[in-house]
Order: structure tokens, then sequence, then C-alpha cells
């Protein structure tokens, strides 16, 4: 795919994920709701926090390329074995000048390693429905421009699921700013 054509794909994916679309509205809870963090990650944090983060987890290190079309925006990716995350997870990161925009964490899970995800999700920003297209069912949180999402399906017989935070600001000020 020509990079246009990726940046287009990029853009429409990232407002899919941040435009309001059904998702139900979280019960109150108290504590941090406004970082919409998940196991220490959080959009909206430096290239060099989560690279130090990664390191610590398991030595492993975050590969970044610029784009082509616009050398502001780095695509991140990685692999952690993180016992917290219940094993191996894939990690892209999409930053724009340094600063984590959209961040994704997915793995093949077995159930009780999604209920797990899902339970620390909902103690920390309360339970909200989850809805379904087609083979997809996925949660979401939304606040103060930023959005967790948690999805999941079955694909050949496994069981995928992500994680996605997306900080709107940054994706925002990028869409305001030179390219």
């Amino acid at each position: 795919m020509a990079p246009p054509a990726r940046s287009l794909v990029l853009v429409t994916l990232l407002a899919s994920l941040v435009l309001p679309g059904g998702a139900a509205a979280a019960q109150p809870v108290a504590g941090d709701t406004a970082a919409l963090e998940f196991h220490g990650f959080r959009a909206g944090a430096h290239l060099a926090e989560l690279q130090a983060m990664v390191r610590g987890i398991d030595g492993g290190l975050l590969r970044c390329d610029r784009a082509k079309a616009d050398h502001r925006v780095s695509e991140c990716r990685g692999t952690l074995d993180d016992p917290a995350l219940g094993g191996p997870v894939s990690l892209w990161i999409s930053a724009i000048d340094s600063v984590a925009s959209v961040i994704t964490i997915s793995a093949s899970v077995a159930p009780a390693q999604l209920d797990r995800w899902r339970e620390a999700v909902e103690h920390r920003y309360g339970r909200v429905d989850a809805s379904v297209q087609g083979s997809q069912w996925m949660m979401q949180w939304v606040r103060r421009g930023r959005m967790l999402r948690l999805t999941w399906r079955v694909e050949r017989g496994e069981r995928v699921a992500s994680v996605s935070l997306v900080d709107g600001r940054v994706l925002d000020s990028w869409g305001r700013g030179p390219g």
C-alpha cells in the first residue's frame, strides 16, 4: 500500500476509534478515570517512557520507524512476555512528535485471561455493556478525549483479544499542525 493510502487507512481507523458509536456509559467509579491506562500503558505517554517500561518488563525493545509521508509520525512494534498480562502480547504504538496517540496490546488469550483483562479495566473505570458487531465483541470507556477499548473474537479456533488506548487530543493537535 502506498504511503498516502496507508495514512488514509490509519486516519480512518483512528477516527472510527474515537468517534461515538453506541458505547454504553460507564457507571461512576472512584479514582483516577482520566488517564485510561492498562497495565501502565497509556496513550499520551512519551515514547521514552514507554520504551523504558517495555525494557523493564522483559528487557524488550520497541522498534520504531518514522512515516515517510509525515516525519512527525512514528510506528513502533514490540512483543512482551509479561506474567501480569497473562503471557506474551504484541504491542503496537503510533506516536506523533514522540507522544503515543494510539497503543494496542493484543494476544491470543484463554477465557480466564480475557476475564482478568476485563475485570482489571472494570475495577478501575466501571462496568459498561459489551456490544457485538459480527463476530467481534467490544467494551469501551471514554474520558476527557481519551478512549480505552477492549475487543475480542474467536479466530481460527483461538480467542484473540486487544486493548486499544487512544488519546484524541494528540490526534487533534496532529490534524491542526503542519504536515
